[in-house]
């Protein structure tokens, strides 16, 4: 418990770090929001007015004591281009991203969990090169550019998949989202598959298997009961980081296919210099990231006790 509760204490001086930082990050980029919102040709009488009304000409600190406070008070801004709250942007722009990253993770988790085991079980076998020059090949391939030649190859070219939006029922998302979540699930499979092939590689020739075999213990039941659960952990722990930078990151891929999620959103808001909606979604991906990787390690602790120390 008092783990738990000094982890959590942690977590919250790391959200609060990154506040800090996002907003004085936010309000260094270069532009006045006042001007998009009003247009080239407004007035500078026009241009003030609506930096008072969002408090623009306040000085930096006083803004920031303001952001703070509405923190506090459960309120995470107002956009000033949508002029709706920033927790319903985020409530109305959150499920495509979701549903992409599930996608991504159920494209993802069962070939590379295969293909590891397939290498471990004999390295150095002419299966394994192939795997590892495969994992290496997919890691080199930038995903926007994996991305743009899918869509131009499947969509534009073969007409087999749609290369924008969302869909409206539950058969649409899957055929709408599948040239995204197959492009991101592509760079996803060699970073699991390399983390497990080496922890599966490692803990074969760990103590307790030698004991194991000793004990008479047949080499199938050692692998599955023995090896493939003490060399899940680390790639565990790097699930949850790739769970969490797949909700904050898929800003790429969204842009690409035109889907109409956070990426989306925190695209536009960046164009429009929409300060509120900027540092709503960073502190989402804050407290997502956070949230998981948290999650993880309680899971971690609950599978081998070790971590908990």
């Amino acid at each position: 418990m008092q783990t738990v509760l000094r982890r959590i204490i942690q977590l919250i001086f790391v959200l609060a770090g990154i506040c800090i930082v996002t907003f004085l990050l936010v309000h260094m980029v270069p532009g006045d929001p006042a001007r998009v919102i009003a247009g080239d040709r407004a007035s500078p009488e026009t241009i003030e007015a609506i930096r008072q009304r969002f408090g623009l000409d306040q000085p930096l600190w006083q803004q920031f004591m303001t952001y703070a406070g509405n923190l506090f008070a459960g309120d995470i801004g107002q956009s000033m281009r949508y002029k709706r709250s920033v927790v319903t942007l985020i409530g109305q722009y959150i499920w495509p991203t979701l549903f992409l990253t599930g996608y991504v993770i159920c494209l993802a988790v069962p070939p590379s969990v295969a293909l590891a085991i397939a290498s471990a079980r004999r390295p150095g076998s002419l299966a394994d090169q192939f795997i590892r020059f495969i994992g290496i090949a997919g890691m080199a391939i930038p995903v926007f550019w994996l991305g743009i030649m899918m869509s131009r190859f499947f969509g534009v070219g073969l007409g087999w998949f749609p290369v924008s939006g969302y869909g409206k029922t539950f058969a649409d998302h899957l055929h709408h989202l599948f040239l995204p979540a197959l492009s991101t699930a592509i760079w996803m499979v060699p970073v699991l598959v390399q983390s497990l092939r080496a922890a599966l590689i490692e803990k074969a020739s760990a103590d307790f298997v030698v004991a194991a075999r000793a004990q008479g213990a047949g080499e199938r039941e050692i692998f599955w009961h023995t090896v493939l659960p003490n060399a899940i952990l680390p790639t565990l722990n790097l699930f949850g980081v790739l769970v969490a930078f797949l909700i904050g990151g898929t800003i790429i891929v969204e842009t690409v296919y035109a889907v109409p999620g956070l990426g989306t959103l925190m695209v536009n808001s960046l164009l429009a210099r929409d300060y509120q909606v900027v540092q709503g979604l960073t502190l989402m991906f804050a407290v997502t990231t956070v949230a998981v990787t948290f999650v993880v390690d309680l899971v971690s602790a609950a599978i081998d006790p070790r971590a908990r120390l």
